[in-house]
């Protein structure tokens, strides 16, 4: 090998999933230098990630992606549950997060797709992400303004033995997002545990093709005594992604076999070919810490749970997107570099609640227990007709799908607001700004703001402009979330920092803004 070379940039990602790129992407459009490097030799062919729920389509918005994603994916405008080959009432996802979002229900787009949008993304800011990187080694000098340095290298050409023509590459950084996966090599050269469990079943995911016994145009869920199956639609009649459970005493090169047997019997779905065929086993698993120093870690380097809602890549594109403002913001938007801190103080509490409502979700539809066979058996088949058919009225749509669709996360600013939570405190703060009808459009700046509505524009670039921030004045919420009497602080990633009388709201939000070290 020959003496690396060095080279120098603001920040250094590692690995180009759905969120390294979204992170990579985010920072290119906010005038930082990144680089993005990934061991493969291209973005992912094969995926389990499919859906995209309305915050990430909002972040897409935010990118000025969100026609590119839409031209791209396919929506599910319902879900057909079942029990083995009877099928209920399907449940419309019409409507579902209307008055909440300009994106709502849910949206099809496979984690490859997603990767290549951003791969794209990436280009047209004249950046290309360094493919065949692989991470060798990772150190940090906390005395260096550039601390982390990474030692990567790229193969000989084909043939080549390994290590015979590697090329060595130094990239010195100052700061560091590992986005390399749940076996993540940063994670494990930094030495930080990866604490959980690992589901003991096996799964299967199959690209299927000329599929029969499966309800078109929509989402089919399915159970029996042992057995589930999950199938989400891929864009032409026939053709969907299934997933379920398989035998894990099974050679690997009989499971497909099995498999199209085991959908047979079990709820009459067959398909003709495939395009391809995974197994896997399901992890239940948080990192011990997001970051070391100048190291931060996103998406499945940090977390990894069940498929069960479909949050595995969308909480990833949204750890990328919060730390990436928070980083844009302290390499060129003055903030102190202890605003670092709130990325794991905000994303992790997110990601422990998913891995542990997930892994008790997952527990509940796999367990092979008695009492949860029986269940499935015998009082599924009874109660999911009524519960599909009056569950959504009872419990309130607008509800479901702010839960599912990752709309209802909120970051507390302190332990003390957190013990405080059922005092007389604006129930926005630390919430996505709440959709108004035509506020977002604002958003795509990824600047702080201050917003009003209802409330008299003079105010609003008043407030704002003692503390050099943009101003925008909409008029009032018609779904009264939003204040006529309030100006509210608008994070760059959308988030409502800080609301105030308008009178006083430039003090409150400059008080806000020092205690925050923004």
């Amino acid at each position: 090998m020959t003496a690396p070379s060095t080279v120098h940039t603001d920040v250094l990602v590692v690995g180009a999933g759905p969120s390294g790129l979204m992170a990579a992407v985010c920072l290119a459009r906010l005038g930082v230098d990144v680089i993005i490097v990934d061991g493969k030799s291209e973005p992912t062919r094969e995926s389990r990630a499919l859906a995209l729920h309305a915050r990430s389509m909002e972040i897409y918005d935010q990118l000025g992606l969100v026609d590119r994603v839409l031209d791209e994916c396919d929506r599910a405008p319902q879900i057909v549950p079942g029990y083995r080959t009877r099928t209920f009432r399907p449940v419309s996802f019409a409507g579902f997060g209307s008055t909440i979002t300009p994106y709502p229900g849910i949206y099809v787009l496979e984690q490859s797709r997603n990767e290549r949008i951003l791969v794209d993304a990436f280009r047209d800011f004249g950046r290309e992400v360094r493919w065949r990187h692989e991470l060798r080694e990772l150190r940090i000098d906390e005395g260096s303004d550039h601390p982390v340095e990474a030692t990567l290298a790229t193969p000989g050409p084909p043939g080549a033995l390994p290590g015979e023509t590697e090329t060595p590459i130094t990239i010195r950084a100052r700061w560091c997002i590992g986005a390399d996966g749940s076996s993540s090599r940063v994670r494990d050269l930094l030495g930080i545990d990866f604490e959980g469990s690992t589901n003991p079943l096996r799964f299967y995911v199959v690209d299927a093709l000329d599929v029969h016994g499966l309800v078109e145009g929509g989402m089919n869920s399915r159970v029996s005594r042992d057995d589930f199956v999950l199938a989400f639609p891929m864009g032409s009649p026939g053709h969907h992604r299934i997933l379920g459970i398989v035998d894990g005493s099974v050679p690997e090169r009989d499971l497909e076999d099995q498999v199209r047997a085991r959908l047979r019997t079990e709820f009459a779905i067959r398909y003709e070919r495939s395009g391809w065929f995974a197994s896997y086993r399901v992890h239940h698993r948080l990192s011990a810490r997001f970051r070391d120093g100048p190291v931060f870690l996103v998406g499945d380097a940090a977390h990894v749970h069940s498929p069960v809602g479909a949050q595995g890549m969308n909480t990833g594109l949204q750890d990328a997107h919060n730390l990436a403002c928070k980083l844009g913001d302290v390499i060129h938007g003055g903030a102190a570099p202890s605003l670092l801190d709130r990325y794991e103080a905000e994303r992790r509490p997110v990601a422990r609640r998913l891995v542990r409502t997930t892994d008790a979700a997952f527990a509940r539809i796999t367990s092979l227990a008695w009492f949860a066979r029986f269940l499935r058996d015998r009082i599924v088949p009874l109660v999911a007709p009524l519960a599909v058919r009056f569950g959504p009225r009872l419990v309130g749509t607008e509800r479901i799908f702010g839960y599912l669709a990752q709309l209802r996360i909120h970051y507390w600013a302190s332990s003390l607001e957190r013990s405080q939570r059922h005092g007389r405190r604006d129930r926005v703060i630390g919430r996505r700004l709440s959709w108004s009808g035509d506020n977002f459009a604002a958003l795509r700046s990824m600047t702080w703001q201050v917003h009003g509505y209802g409330a008299p524009a003079d105010a609003v670039e008043e407030a704002a402009g003692a503390l050099g921030f943009e101003a925008h004045a909409f008029g009032p919420d018609v779904h009264r979330r939003l204040k006529a009497s309030r100006l509210y602080l608008v994070r760059p990633d959308g988030f409502v920092a800080a609301a105030a009388p308008i009178a006083t709201a430039a003090d409150r939000f400059r008080v806000y803004l020092e205690a925050s070290q923004r």
